[in-house]
């Protein structure tokens, strides 16, 4: 009787270990839960997807005028890599808690989000892909300098590890269009070159 006692305690013991850490991994859980995020999460989903849906566009442009192979595959790219970014905040977005602070949005200028040109200059644009490196350069500094400002506010574990990916992935082919430019029209251009100039080539 005494043995069958301690079995039963034992037996009753890790009944409450296993729970115990149920309810711990449960804890883990609830706070990576996809739902977690502030108002800083939910104005930067609504920024970077327009801001994605216009990459997307001169993307789609490149796709078909490009001169370059190179600007094609990086077209490519673009459309592949903004359009699953743009798909995982819009499944984000409804669990993001609403915010009236600067109407939902960052705060940022069009210009500082690179966003103060029309994706419709690029379809008369010549050289193209001079006029596309012009135009997409200051647009991925745009959206370097919008990842940065989540990061320093925004708490949603995915939408960090995206702002992240964009600083990576987008500095990287900053840097790349710059050396096209300059190997393809003797300059590597600026954040404010106007697409739409001559510039002696």
């Amino acid at each position: 009787m005494k043995t069958k006692t301690w079995l039963t305690l034992l037996a009753a013991l890790a009944v409450i270990a296993v729970a115990a850490v149920a309810i711990g991994c449960g804890d883990d859980e609830q706070s990576a839960d996809p739902g977690s995020g502030n108002a800083a999460d939910a104005a930067f989903v609504a920024d970077m997807t327009a801001h994605h849906e216009g990459a997307i566009e001169m993307a789609r442009i490149a796709q078909d005028r490009a001169e370059h192979a190179e600007i094609r595959k990086l077209a490519d790219d673009i459309v592949a890599a903004q359009e699953n970014e743009i798909s995982t905040m819009k499944s984000l977005q409804a669990d993001l808690p609403k915010t009236e602070g600067n109407d939902g949005h960052m705060g940022m200028s069009d210009s500082e989000m690179g966003m103060d040109m029309d994706p419709e200059m690029l379809k008369d644009a010549k050289p193209f892909d001079r006029a596309f490196i012009d135009m997409m350069v200051p647009h991925h500094e745009g959206a370097v300098a919008m990842a940065k400002e989540l990061l320093k506010d925004g708490e949603h574990p995915q939408l960090r590890q995206m702002a992240n990916d964009v600083i990576d992935a987008q500095t990287k082919e900053i840097a790349q269009m710059r050396e096209w430019r300059k190997a393809w029209y003797g300059s590597a251009g600026g954040s404010t070159a106007d697409p739409m100039a001559d510039d002696g080539h």
